[in-house]
């Protein structure tokens, strides 16, 4: 088996307190896989604190397993090979009779459905995005040999889901909070609404209540997570309020750091720039996902943002937010992308200075807008513009370390080695 199969490892010390199962007795063993996103990493968390409430027992080795869970990741070709990948390898151990069966769980059957049973048709049972709270019943059904519901959706939910009472898989000291489900946006290049829905806010005291559980449970940074982060509240309170949300989770006993990833440029507004530069707990790393800074390209995207208000922003941030560090994804060989166009994102990258980037080639959904848009690249050539702006950006990084040494600086241990 891989040795980077992401496989949950029941020996790591950060699991929370959960009832003892109600029989004393345990139902049947499991193991789990958890693929792709923070955002798909709770819900794999909620579905090992719902497993354990109900009785089952998580073991480190799928090999010997009463049954294996896939929690996957359907976002781009790559990672869908991904999942597939995996769950061939569980469904070959299944047909060497090590383990009695395979739920596939997550984004991947919600985005393919049935299709998924028709490609892998020894697959036990699925499960999408908004089944996980019923994971247990699933769990029942396969060991009692139920295989008439063999497929588990439900519809998008219009309050948002509850994540307490969560087995955590991170390290002790830090967690991932999910602040809202689904997404608003519509860029063209994305398939997370047909998979996760629309946008649905957490009330603003059930996200408090979270991360005072969270809290108790040994956790020192909090990572406030979401699909459009500076979004949040605009549906449920008829305004952003994620300045007022963090105002309020500064005052949770225990939490020393509040870490802030997928803040969209649009409604970044002063409020929001003033809580993160007052605080003493949010950290002056902020994750923002640009795409491209090139007007046309971001009409292309329907990114509903133009360079002007992109670089206005920057600017504030910098001069607004001590020591902060910034990082952003960027998008090479979308659909249309001039050499000029290119060349313009490449001065952003030089220009901007971010202390963290990652930059992706476009990768081609069904189903989305930009399927249908002309222009599109060869991979080489997205390949080669990625390569030429991480090269661009290696040196940046290098140049930010340097300017570190000689500052003292508060640190998270993870672990300590003899």
């Amino acid at each position: 088996m891989p040795h980077d199969l992401p496989i949950i490892d029941v020996d790591t010390p950060v699991q929370p307190e959960l009832p003892d199962p109600p029989t004393g007795v345990s139902k049947g063993t499991y193991s789990f896989v958890s693929l792709g996103c923070p955002k798909n990493l709770v819900d794999s968390e909620k579905m090992l604190g719902t497993l354990a409430i109900d009785g089952y027992t998580l073991v480190p080795e799928t090999d010997g397993a009463d049954f294996v869970i896939v929690n996957t990741c359907g976002f781009i070709e790559g990672a869908r090979d991904e999942s597939k990948d995996v769950i061939r390898e569980m469904l070959a151990l299944k047909s060497a009779g090590k383990t009695q069966g395979v739920i596939v769980a997550g984004c991947l059957p919600e985005r393919v459905g049935s299709e998924l049973l028709a490609e892998f048709p020894d697959i036990d049972h699925i499960v999408g995005v908004f089944g996980r709270d019923e994971i247990h019943h699933v769990a029942d059904r396969l060991l009692g040999n139920a295989r008439e519901q063999r497929e588990l959706f439900r519809p998008v939910p219009i309050k948002a889901l509850d994540d307490r009472a969560r087995l955590r898989i991170t390290p002790r000291h830090f967690a991932y909070l999910k602040i809202s489900e689904g997404c608003d946006r519509t860029c063209t290049f994305c398939a997370i609404p047909k998979m996760r829905g629309k946008h649905v806010t957490k009330p603003i005291e059930m996200v408090v209540a979270e991360a005072r559980e969270l809290a108790e449970d040994g956790v020192r940074e909090l990572i406030l997570v979401a699909q459009d982060t500076t979004y949040y509240g605009l549906d449920l309170y008829g305004e952003p309020r994620l300045a007022q949300l963090l105002r309020e989770l500064e005052s949770v006993d225990g939490l020393e750091w509040i870490r802030l990833m997928y803040l969209y440029p649009l409604h970044f507004d002063d409020a929001l720039i003033d809580t993160i530069a007052a605080s003493e707990r949010i950290i002056p790393y902020l994750d923002m996902p640009l795409q491209h800074i090139n007007d046309a390209m971001l009409k292309r995207m329907q990114r509903r943002v133009n360079r002007e208000a992109i670089l206005e922003l920057l600017e504030k941030l910098r001069g607004r937010i001590d020591n902060l560090a910034l990082r952003t994804t960027l998008i090479t060989g979308f659909p249309g992308e001039t050499d000029e166009q290119f060349a313009e994102l490449k001065n952003l990258v030089a220009e901007a200075r971010f202390e963290r980037m990652g930059a992706f080639t476009y990768s081609l959904e069904p189903g989305t807008p930009a399927e249908k848009l002309p222009g599109h690249l060869p991979e080489e050539l997205k390949r080669r513009r990625q390569d030429e702006l991480m090269q661009l950006q290696q040196q940046i990084a290098f140049d930010y370390a340097d300017s570190l040494r000689g500052y003292e600086l508060d640190v998270l241990i993870d672990e300590q080695l003899d």
